[in-house]
């Protein structure tokens, strides 16, 4: 079993970096990838390849999230926002 992933009747979680946890948190509060891109100092293209990351590590522990909804609902499956803080 990978590590990144949890026995049980547990979700598999992908291993997400610290500041690939960061970008999806602030993509989650921003109105675009270009707000993200500004708040956080980044190129809009790393914002996107941080993004596209994101969904690649879900994907590969059988959690596909191919939308911002879909990566809105993985991200309060596995405790990284409550829907309170969104």
């Amino acid at each position: 079993m990978p590590a990144s992933a949890t026995t049980g009747n547990a979700l598999p979680k992908p291993s997400l970096s610290a500041r690939e946890v960061e970008v999806l948190l602030s993509w989650f509060h921003s109105e675009s990838k270009a707000t993200v891109s500004e708040k956080l100092g980044l190129a809009p293209g790393t914002v996107s390849t941080y993004l596209s990351r994101i969904r690649v590590k879900y994907e590969l522990v059988g959690r596909t999230a191919n939308s911002k909804a879909a990566l809105v609902a993985r991200a309060v499956q596995d405790g990284l926002i409550t829907l309170d803080e969104l």
